[in-house]
């Protein structure tokens, strides 16, 4: 009989592993996991939502695609949001100048085999970021975006449907449901 090893690596490994590999690796307290590839309907998703913001965004602030890597010091997260949003300066991890560690407002374009911990853990670990406003998921399957923001007595989670208008206090911007979905056929239910 044998016991399952559990590998852990340093965050240097880490860098190394991600300059090397085509996947797109998430780390977590010494464990790194691979991403799974999205479908077309998430790729387009997540380019319309850069889009949608880049557009409204006041210019102090600006979008990123999945290429920026975003780091949560306090428990030792790095990952690859689909969309990311600095308003004013970007500041860069003390263990990885290549990781940003003060986002305003991150986008999470779930899918199947990750909605799970998009909307559990992850976004429990996004919280801890002390710049982090709000974090939207948009759904692959249906017309819904769900934005949960921070308010001065905690975080609020809100979805919006199609024909509805989502807004955001801050940055203050407001997106229409129909606009982040016109022209993309969704995933199967």
């Amino acid at each position: 009989m044998s016991t399952v090893r559990r590998l852990h690596y340093s965050y240097e490994e880490y860098v190394r592993a991600l300059e090397m590999s085509e996947l797109r690796l998430e780390y977590q307290e010494g464990v790194i996991y691979a991403m799974p590839g999205g479908t077309p309907a998430h790729a387009q998703l997540g380019a319309t939502m850069i889009g949608l913001f880049y557009s409204r965004l006041p210019r102090t602030c600006r979008t990123a695609t999945s290429d920026m890597k975003v780091r949560v010091e306090a428990t030792d997260l790095s990952t690859f949001p689909d969309v990311s949003v600095v308003c004013g300066e970007a500041k860069s991890s003390s263990i990885d100048a290549n990781a940003i560690t003060n986002p305003t407002l991150l986008v999470e374009v779930t899918s199947r085999s990750t909605e799970d911990y998009d909307r559990g853990d992850k976004l429990s670990q996004y919280k801890q970021v002390p710049s982090l406003r709000a974090v939207v998921f948009v759904s692959p399957r249906s017309h819904r975006l769900t934005v949960v923001e921070r308010t001065a007595t905690g975080w609020d989670e809100r979805d919006y449907r199609s024909g509805e208008i989502m807004k955001l206090g801050a940055p203050a911007i407001d997106i229409a449901v129909d606009d982040a979905y016109e022209g993309i056929a969704l995933d199967p239910q």
